[in-house]
């Protein structure tokens, strides 16, 4: 089972999300997550763009293709029975 986060994007209706995994490359936390609890889901890669003295985290999704594909290979070898694409 996977920890859940749930973000509130400015329109303020909110998103549940499954945290499959997390890395800090660069000074920058990372997580690899998902709209489904179990079993096979699209994943996406949020990336924390908050201080560490912010009281609450303040994500985005990562949407550049250089960085999702960097960040996407070290997911990969992390999780080896999973298919990051």
């Amino acid at each position: 089972m996977f920890q859940k986060v749930t973000l509130t994007p400015t329109d303020g209706e909110t998103i549940d999300l499954y945290v499959i995994e997390q890395t800090r490359v660069a000074g920058v936390n990372y997580l690899l997550v998902t709209e489904e609890e179990s079993g096979d889901g699209e994943a996406m890669i949020l990336k924390d763009l908050s201080a560490d003295t912010d009281e609450e985290s303040v994500y985005e999704f990562v949407d550049d293709d250089a960085t999702l594909q960097t960040i996407g290979a070290i997911f990969a070898d992390m999780l080896e029975d999973i298919d990051v694409v």
